[in-house]
């Protein structure tokens, strides 16, 4: 382990630590799953409540039972889904009261803007930030990786270049703060709206996520990274930008932002903006490069083949 610098992260004084697992989407389902058995380690294992939220998904149906079959292989608990389709039906109580028993939640991917429009700041979104307060583990996968931090980029162009007004913002969670996430970062190009994010919004940093990829983050303040690729994050508060004044569309000036590309074994301190330490690890190459789809179609080629 090589350590780099002393983290001086305060200690949650609730005695409660309160965890996120953020996922850059794609996280493999139906091989060694390092991803997802993290977070039923983290939600209790065998003895976890486990709440799916679906959301944002067109799909939410099949999306709930591949997620329940997923874990129920990983040895999780009982699972439970929750599915608000409108903004009025997550005012239902039932819906509560399960967030409220819940000891970890798992929102899935999909749309970001849906989970926008039907989630945040109504009951069920209140009740989620009441399982995080409380000490359940609080999951998102691409679009629910995105919904975990107060401002969310909604839609955007993708690219390489960062562009004026390319992007768009919506209200998130607020589960973590002065961050804004983009997921499937590397495999979708996102570096560029990513960076213009930031430029506009100093104050925030910003944190792209590889898929197959996830940043745990404890008590808000420290970051270890898991699974196959890397998260970028982009320090921005002393760079010098010409977002103020730029046409749009327009590329963006951006210079002297600090960059850092955290692979699996890496801790940092979100709070201080640091690398705090880093153990070299060697994670499965195949679920580093090889699409989710494709490995799927592998597995059922190999399971037709028995």
């Amino acid at each position: 382990m090589q350590s780099v610098a002393p983290s001086s992260a305060p200690q949650n004084r609730s005695g409660v630590r309160r965890t996120l697992l953020i996922i850059g989407g794609a996280e493999d389902r139906i091989g060694r799953s390092v991803v997802l058995k993290r977070f039923i380690k983290l939600a209790g294992g065998r003895r976890s409540h486990l709440v799916v939220i679906p959301t944002a998904s067109s799909y939410a149906g099949e999306v709930s039972e591949a997620y329940r079959d997923v874990f129920t292989r990983l040895r999780g608990g009982d699972v439970s889904v929750v599915h608000p389709e409108t903004r009025r039906d997550s005012n239902d109580p039932v819906m509560v009261e399960a967030l409220d028993s819940a000891t970890g939640v798992f929102l899935t991917g999909g749309s970001q803007v849906k989970l926008a429009q039907n989630i945040v700041g109504t009951p069920v979104g209140d009740a989620i930030v009441r399982a995080y307060e409380r000490g359940a583990v609080i999951a998102g996968t691409s679009a629910g990786a995105s919904i975990m931090s107060r401002f969310m980029i909604s839609l955007g162009e993708e690219g390489l270049t960062p562009r004026q007004r390319a992007s768009q913002i919506s209200a998130g969670l607020g589960l973590v703060e002065d961050v804004i996430i983009d997921q499937h970062f590397d495999q979708r190009g996102r570096y560029g709206r990513l960076m213009s994010m930031v430029a506009a919004s100093p104050n925030l940093l910003g944190m792209g996520i590889d898929e197959n990829t996830a940043a745990e983050i404890r008590d808000g303040k420290v970051l270890s990274v898991i699974g196959a690729g890397s998260i970028f994050l982009v320090n921005a508060r002393n760079a010098i930008t010409d977002a103020p004044d730029a046409r749009r569309g327009a590329p963006l000036l951006v210079s002297g932002a600090v960059v850092h590309s955290l692979p699996t074994g890496s801790t940092f301190d979100l709070d201080h903006v640091e690398l705090t330490a880093f153990v070299e690890r060697h994670p499965d190459i195949e679920g580093a490069v090889v699409p989710a789809k494709v490995r799927a179609a592998r597995s059922s080629t190999s399971s037709a083949a028995h």
